[in-house]
């Protein structure tokens, strides 16, 4: 396979697979604490393929999210697009930038199918230092104001290939 395309270079800090734990709480549920899993993979054309799982921490087989999509460096420098497709019936695409060892993106469009979940936006911040992962992911839905959702922190488990 090919290394990965020059235009990610500003992204390549993220490759490998991301593994860890976090605390989740929104105002319409109980807390709660969960593991999750990232890989973020190159073929070596000018995307990132993505894809994320959490599952219950007390018991592996318990899934409870799933995400897969791309990471596109956008028009501009230090800029970034991320599309991504939710099993909720959603699929989203926010836009970013990086700055250090910072990404941070905000929702540009929700799009829902007619049985999807309320999600209207969401906003992630992540951060890398080394071969650890932190971010907090912020979610609004048709009745709640943007709000914490889910704070956690992963490790490189696996180096990027």
């Amino acid at each position: 396979m090919p290394g990965p395309h020059p235009e990610l270079d500003p992204l390549a800090f993220l490759l490998g697979t991301w593994r860890g734990e976090g605390d989740g709480e929104y105002p319409t549920i109980d807390p709660f604490r969960y593991g999750e899993e990232m890989v973020f993979e190159h073929v070596g054309d000018p995307f990132l393929l993505y894809r994320q799982s959490s599952w219950m921490l007390d018991d592996e087989r318990t899934p409870l999210h799933f995400e897969r999509g791309f990471l596109r460096p956008g028009a501009e420098p230090g800029s970034v697009e991320l599309a991504l497709a939710h099993p909720l019936g959603l699929t989203e695409i926010s836009q970013g930038g990086i700055d250090g060892p910072d990404i941070v993106f905000a929702s540009d469009s929700m799009g829902r199918s007619h049985t999807g979940s309320a999600v209207t936006g969401l906003a992630r911040r992540y951060r890398v230092e080394g071969d650890r992962l932190t971010y907090e992911l912020d979610m609004a839905m048709d009745e709640t104001p943007m709000t914490r959702h889910l704070v956690a922190e992963l490790r490189r488990v696996s180096a990027p290939t």
